[in-house]
Parts: structure tokens; sequence; C-alpha cells
């Protein structure tokens, strides 16, 4: 039995998710004709109360994607330093909107209204105009952390008093949900764009959803183009979005559970010195007397895959593919490390 803990994007289709792509109608999405693609987008928009919807391949198009719309070359973007936006789509804020990117400190990848009134640029000839705010739920680097809605209506207020667009990288939001008990349409009234993954830990084999006004929508599929996630008969993908969203969703739970059990099991173990505090799936490891490497071969050795966080930092993220069966397995391994 190989553990494959690197990340909730290693999830198969299950069966039923799989026969909903199988007998999926399709068109040719590009033309708008695809039934599924445009049944996914109106489902997605009709679940966070937003006017509109776009299918694209990943989580890091639809956020390029809604920076592209929200900023202009000599603008600036608002985030954490560790944000997925910065750290891990390869240069695209500059790359794709030649916009500049303030880098905020915070608690486990949060930031708040505070931090942001005082980093919005004044109107001065040598600051580039503060036009976008970006906040990530859950936060990835921050262990899976949960902004929940008393932060960011404050964060919402002041953007909306300023003048400046608020986009959400929603990539594990539903994880945020099941726990918190807010509802998608309480979020979608204070974001202007939203990102939800659909391939993360609500196990679709791909896609993510951008979520906006009809008019950003409409100019979000001109940049889609541009950046070459224009598809044809993608309703077989779309398929596995909408069935994951009505079967898929409630049983996050059963992730987080794991990942507190497992970050316990870690706990004891004598390398680790501390278990950022696990609020949803993702569970992180501090160690000391070793490092990443030489703890992921122990791991590796032992079929158990992880991925390197920091300097001192493994990550372990629970999904639908590992179940209890392999949690009790776990234990027994590490017990041998």
């Amino acid at each position: 039995m190989i553990i494959d803990l690197r990340s909730d994007t290693v999830t198969r289709p299950t069966l039923g998710m799989k026969e909903a792509m199988f007998s999926a109608p399709v068109g040719d999405d590009v033309f708008g004709e695809d039934p599924t693609v445009n049944a996914l987008e109106e489902k997605a928009a009709q679940l966070f109360g937003m006017e509109a919807g776009l299918f694209c391949p990943s989580g890091t198009m639809t956020n390029q994607i809604a920076i592209r719309l929200h900023t202009r070359i000599q603008t600036e973007v608002i985030c954490h330093k560790y944000s997925h936006i910065y750290l891990y789509e390869g240069g695209g804020i500059m790359a794709n909107s030649h916009a500049s990117v303030k880098l905020l400190e915070g608690d486990l990848g949060k930031i708040t209204a505070k931090q942001v009134a005082e980093s919005i640029n004044p109107d001065d000839v040598h600051a580039p105009e503060t036009t976008l705010v970006s906040l990530e739920n859950t936060m990835n680097k921050g262990g899976g952390s949960i902004y929940t809605l008393d932060e960011i209506k404050p964060i919402h207020a002041l953007c909306k008093e300023k003048g400046i667009k608020l986009h959400l990288d929603g990539a594990r939001l539903f994880n945020a949900l099941v726990e918190t008990g807010e509802s998608p349409a309480d979020w979608g009234a204070h974001f202007d764009t939203i990102s939800i993954c659909l391939s993360k830990g609500l196990g679709c084999p791909i896609g993510s959803v951008l979520l906006g006004s009809k008019a950003d929508i409409k100019r979000a599929r001109k940049v889609r183009k541009v950046f070459g996630g224009g598809m044809r008969q993608a309703g077989f993908l779309a398929a596995a979005g909408i069935y994951a969203l009505d079967n898929q969703v409630e049983r996050l739970k059963e992730d987080h559970a794991r990942a507190r059990a497992l970050g316990e099991m870690l706990n004891k173990l004598p390398v680790v010195s501390e278990i950022f505090p696990v609020a949803t799936n993702i569970v992180i490891a501090r160690l000391e007397g070793t490092t990443p490497e030489e703890f992921m071969k122990k791991l590796a050795d032992q079929n158990i895959k992880s991925v390197k966080f920091g300097k001192d930092l493994v990550r372990f993220v629970t999904h639908l593919d590992f179940e209890d069966e392999h949690l009790e397995e776990f234990g027994r391994r590490i017990a041998k490390i």
C-alpha cells in the first residue's frame, strides 16, 4: 500500500463521478455550446450568489485571469507573502499582468483590514496604484488555516470604500465552509471574483471555476482564450465538477478528522518539534535534529509520500483516497521510523 499524502490533487475519480462523466452531453465550449459546461458554470455561480462563472483547466489560470481583470500596467496587488498567487504561479502576476506586488506578513498566512489599510499606496507619482487585494482560503502555507466571514467583512468594507477590487483564491474554500458552517452565498457577497478549485478536496481530475459579475466573466473569456484555456468538448470534465458539488462537499469533514489524527501521530515523533494547528486537511510538521530530505527518505522507505514545505517543514495533505485503513497503516509505519 502506497500512502500518498503529497497533496489532495492526487485523488482519482470515484465510480459515480466516472459514470457522470461518461454520460455527459457535450458540445463546443468555445462556441458556448457545451451544455454540461454551461450547467457547471451556472450551478457554481448560483451557489455563491454571483452572476456568472467560467470553467478553466486550473486554479492558477482562474487566479491569473482575475488578476488580469483587476489590474493593469503600473498597478499593485496586495497579498500575503505566502499566497499561492505569488509563490506558486510561476511569476504570473508580472508575466501576465505586468503588475507590482506588495507582500504582507500575517499569522498563519492571513492578513487583516488594518494591514491592508496601512499598505494602500498614496496617490503619488512614485508609487503604483493599488487596485487589488487577494486573499486565500484555506491558506495552504498557513497549514490549511481558515478565514471567517467576520475577518473578511472589514477587508471587504475597506476595499469598497477605497474602490479596490477583492479577489479570493478559494482553492480549498469548501474545506473552510464545512468547518465554519458559513454559506457560499455569504462569501460571494463579499468578493468581486472567487476562484474555486474542483481538483483538490472535491476529487475531480481537473478544473476550476472563476466566479464574478457578467461583465467580468465576459472579459475573462477573452483572457482565457489568450492564455490558451479555451476547451472544446469539456463537458466530460465539467460533469465531474457537477458531481463533486452535489456529492463530495460534506465528506471533506472526514479528511479533516483524519488530518487531526495524523497530526497527533506525527507529534509523538522525537524529530517533530511542532505541528501547525490543524484546521482542515493540511498537516505541517516542523522538524528538529534532521532535515526534510532525511525525514522524507525514511517516510519513502515506508511507502509514505510527502512534500518539503520549507527549510525545516514537511507537509501532509489528507484527501478522498486516504481512508481509515490508510490512517491506521500510517500510524504503524511511522512507529518504525
